[in-house]
């Protein structure tokens, strides 16, 4: 925990005013129009330029040629079976990554899409798994502004005219309206779920504006954060001596990125809902029987503010209005037909015809005077379907239902609601902004970084069972479960069988769960075989749904990365996972449930594993999952296939802790309880990595961890500090629940191992990176005691004497962060004791995001709060200031120490919510006793006894070393 009485960098890192003149905000100051004083900002004019990534080197490519043959024929196997291989480092994007992001849209885990910081719809990220990043054109705000009469008009697109999205493809086209914006006197303003774009006399001199983007993204609230759905408040002052005639126009294309309007079938139709709310609906029929789409763009009338729309137009004129005579039509009249409401539905889309629907809003401004004009979007897709074959209902349909018009409600009351989701954020996010103690670019990239949890490829689903899309398995016709419309079918195949351990107690599982399970095993079940510890053989692992009541909040799905194709990648989730604890606690007690249930289990579906070409089995029981899956999460887990992650010695330590964290900060026991078997198991999986029997695990000499092309030999200073956490952690766990026997048993094991570890590995200055004899074996690692981070951000007592903490941290701030442009990047994740950086392969080189937050979350916890803060800020200077890379609301895995990254949009970056958590830890945590409980553990003889003379099957160690690859998803 903080002192808290001297923080670094307390300086105004972006004054407002240098962006927007003090005039124009304190004439928007009414209505949330002004930005707030710290926020992420940027010039409209800003040259969004492209990004540079990463490039091994050459031993590197001649180390990885192998694998890199073996990856590229997986790739070309799953694009045969219509499927994307969740690491695929060969198709490009067409739309190359630039500097150009913003505020994503919407509640978590219903779709997403991205907004630039110049106002383009990009980033489309409708279907799981796959994400169009190119931005759609069509999707803009406009202004027509009629003064004097009409004889003094303004007309733009509210997005510079210089966009590279920006093609002439036909005088009818979208290049025939006017974009006028220079972006020179127009800013941008970030605070996620929020952002701002200040027009400053820009179209017209006399008129300042504001868009205020707001998505219901609220910590505690697991339904208004689970809507897809955001409000653009447009705040309108006239400063000029004539009444202004302001209409705003909203254009939406019927598309969800890229070519996907090519399939046709899409339509339009026009509606009006309750409270003046009317806009447009525009069904969108999806490729590849993805479930369908559908978007409402609306807008809300008032006394004030007149809505018109047009339903249909297209972009060549053929068959419909075209985009040309659209715009001319504002620019003449400031509104269209009200008669156009009564439309009804166009006829569906040609093949490659692209529909585009207008909603536009009108109003009457007088001299100095003020106005607001809210629109609305919302895209419907209650259905969320995976490549095998599974369908879930989302989350937000428990509130909604499931018919896809269920957009106009969303659109309804998010324009009703929008005020409220804002005093919400606002009460959540202003202790934070208003302490003086804390950096300016901390706290606007505190709430920033949070754009992963919308933008990751987040799926939450109402935690039910799932339906089996059987034509896609078996070629027969699918099937249907039981949604808030429909009555659920009778399934009355034979259950999988559990053992008793493995079954899961009455708040798990319900009769209609044992349904699902049984329906999955008839559907994808292979031939069964011999029994193997309660599972038969070739069996997958039942889908077990959430429990009932209140703290059924479903399931959460979050992306690796959109490189990196896997769902709640475990040992970067060890970092991430801070962000949803603290706002979101039940969805992440959600997900150590499904991999508590997942350890139990064993799936021995033969898979090949890429780096060397052996096989093993898909998932073994005792090991935790790397990952939920990708073509068909929580059913098939471990898409990562370059290692055998059944021989990682992270995961299972990274497991027990961050169930210990979580009991501890949240105080649950019937958690603890429920989670506890599958604790014990990971533990004693481990067992077989101890093969000398001195309580201490031993590295295999492969890449066996998170750095997957970082090979370890021996003795590990991660690893090991991990493993020594966890038999800490396990320890006290036990002891709270109870188990004395399991208490003991950790304890003399953590005993042991402690001596070893500090005998093998501490050199008076720091822990060296592992006890082999290789080049690089006294390497600091930056992140060798994440052990000791969690240890300390759970209340239990330190893993070493804390000068000896104190030391390292400082050994690895001088080195691994100052040595590297004087800490304006972050911490190197190697250093030699020379001060060069470690070179033995890509993952030694590069500098980690989220590493780096976690290193400075561990300083901040041991009373380092300059080192802590200037750590941290390296990732905010290279990434996200204006004199850095570009990496904004894209924060990537990592880059190299001249800037070139590597995985954008990655998970682990939300580690900055681990420096907020020691800054402010639970309440659970800080009213504990402050008792050491291990000292309460004793040890009885013939537990100690025991427990030398237990004889431990062994696994053969593998010890050649495999190449190091560029390709490796870093997890």
């Amino acid at each position: 925990m903080v002192s808290g009485h001297i923080f670094h960098c307390r300086k105004n890192s972006w004054p407002a005013e240098e962006y927007v003149g003090r005039t124009a905000l304190q004439l928007l100051d009414f209505d949330g129009g002004a930005p707030p004083e710290q926020a992420w900002r940027r010039r409209l004019n800003s040259h969004a330029n492209l990004l540079k990534e990463f490039s091994v080197t050459f031993m590197e490519a001649m180390r990885m040629m192998t694998l890199g043959v073996r990856l590229w024929s997986y790739v070309r196997e799953e694009a045969s079976h219509g499927r994307k291989a969740p690491i695929d480092p060969f198709t490009k994007e067409r739309c190359k990554p630039s500097a150009s992001q913003g505020v994503p849209l919407g509640g978590m885990g219903s779709g997403s899409i991205s907004r630039g910081f110049r106002g383009e719809f990009k980033n489309w990220h409708i279907i799981p798994g796959l994400c169009e990043s190119s931005p759609v054109m069509e999707n803009q705000f406009s202004i027509f502004v009629s003064r004097d009469g009409g004889n003094k008009k303004y007309s733009s697109v509210l997005a510079p005219g210089h966009h590279e999205g920006l093609k002439k493809n036909s005088d009818s086209g979208i290049s025939s309206w006017d974009w006028n914006l220079s972006g020179q006197h127009s800013t941008y303003h970030a605070l996620f779920p929020r952002a701002w774009t200040v027009y400053d006399g820009e179209p017209d001199p006399d008129l300042k504006i504001s868009c205020r983007q707001i998505s219901p993204f609220i910590p505690h609230d697991y339904k208004d954060s689970s809507l897809p759905t955001s409000v653009f408040v447009y705040t309108l002052v006239n400063t000029g001596k004539d009444r202004a005639k302001v209409s705003m126009l909203m254009t939406w294309a019927n598309s969800i990125g890229g070519f996907s309007h090519n399939s046709g079938g899409h339509y339009n139709e026009p509606f009006i809902a309750e409270d003046g709310v009317s806009g447009v609906l525009l069904h969108h029929k999806t490729a590849k029987d993805n479930p369908p789409v559908t978007f409402a763009v609306a807008a809300c009338e008032t006394q004030n503010v007149n809505v018109t729309v047009l339903p249909v137009f297209g972009l060549t004129g053929e068959n419909h209005v075209s985009a040309k005579d659209m715009w001319n039509t504002m620019v003449q009249n400031g509104h269209f037909n009200q008669e156009n409401f009564s439309a009804g539905s166009s006829m569906p889309s040609s093949p490659g015809q692209k529909l585009c629907a207008a909603v536009s809003a009108s109003t009457w401004v007088e001299p100095h005077g003020r106005c607001t004009v809210a629109f609305a979007l919302a895209w419907s897709s209650p259905k969320v379907k995976f490549q095998k074959g599974c369908t879930y209902n989302r989350r937000y349909t428990q509130f909604y239902g499931t018919s896809e018009r269920s957009a106009v409600n969303l659109v309804h009351d998010a324009l009703t609601k929008y005020k409220l989701w804002e005093e919400e954020i606002e009460a959540w996010q202003n202790p934070i902004l208003k302490d003086e103690r804390l950096p300016e670019w901390y706290k606007f990239t505190l709430f920033n970084e949070l754009y992963f949890l919308v933008a990751g490829g987040t799926v939450w689903t109402d935690g039910q069972p799932p339906a089996i899309d059987e034509k896609a398995s078996l070629g027969s016709k699918s099937s249907k479960r039981g949604t808030k419309d429909t009555k659920p079918e009778s399934l009355k195949d034979s259950h999988v069988n559990l053992t008793s351990e493995q079954a899961p107690d009455s708040g798990h599982m319900t009769n209609g769960d044992e349904r699902s399970v049984s329906k999955f095993a008839a559907v994808h079940g292979s031939q069964m075989q011999e029994q193997n510890g309660g599972l038969k053989s070739e069996e997958p692992i039942p889908y077990l749904i959430s429990k009932d009541g209140p703290e059924n909040v479903g399931k959460f799905l979050y992306l690796e990365g959109v490189e990196y194709i896997m769902w709640n990648t475990y040992d970067v989730h060890f970092y991430a996972s801070f962000a949803l604890l603290d706002l979101f606690p039940k969805i992440e007690l959600s997900i150590q449930r499904d991999f508590a249930n997942a350890v139990l289990y064993e799936d021995r579906r033969r898979v090949k594993f890429l780096a060397d070409g052996a096989s093993g089995i898909r998932k073994v029981k005792g090991a935790v999952p790397h990952d939920l899956g990708t073509h068909d999460p929580w059913h098939e887990m471990n898409a990562y296939n370059i290692h055998d992650t059944s021989k990682w010695k992270d995961l299972n330590p990274k497991f027990v802790l961050q169930i210990y964290r979580d009991f501890a900060a949240t105080g649950d026991m019937q958690f603890g309880r429920d989670v506890w078997p599958a604790v014990c198991a990971a533990m004693d999986y481990m067992d077989q990595f101890d093969r000398d029997g001195d309580g201490l695990i031993e590295n295999d000499g492969f890449p066996d961890q998170t750095y997957d092309a970082w090979t370890v030999h021996g003795i590990s200073a991660y690893c090991g500090c991990l493993w020594l956490a966890a038999l800490q952690a396990a320890a006290t766990m036990a002891h709270c629940l109870g188990e004395r026997h399991f208490a003991e048993k950790y304890k003399l094991k953590f005993m042991k191992a402690k001596a070893v570890y500090e005998a093998k590995l501490w050199n008076g200055s720091y822990f060296n990176y592992d006890s082999g004899t290789s080049s690089n074996s006294k390497s600091i690692q930056a992140d060798q005691l994440a052990g000791q981070w969690y240890t300390a951000s759970s209340g239990l007592p330190p893993l070493f004497d804390e000068n000896k903490i104190r030391t390292a941290l400082q050994k690895i701030f001088e080195f691994n962060v100052m040595k590297v442009k004087g800490g304006r990047m972050g911490a190197v994740n190697g250093m030699t004791p020379k001060g060069k950086v470690d070179d033995t392969c890509m993952q030694s080189r590069e500098i980690w995001t989220g590493v780096t937050y976690a290193v400075a979350a561990n300083m901040l916890l041991h009373g380092m709060e300059h080192q802590g803060f200037t750590t941290a800020e390296g990732i905010f200077i290279a990434g996200w200031s204006e004199e850095g890379y570009g990496y904004w609301f894209q924060t990537p895995e990592g880059w190299t120490t001249d800037g070139h990254y590597r995985s954008l949009v990655y998970m682990r970056p939300l580690a900055i919510w681990a420096i907020q958590y020691a800054l402010s830890p639970p309440k659970a945590i800080l009213e504990a006793p402050k008792v050491n409980l291990m000292d309460r553990i004793h040890i009885s003889p013939h537990i100690a006894r025991a427990i030398n003379e237990i004889s431990i099957r062994k696994i053969a160690p593998d010890n050649r070393c495999f190449p190091s690859s560029a390709f490796n998803c870093e997890c």
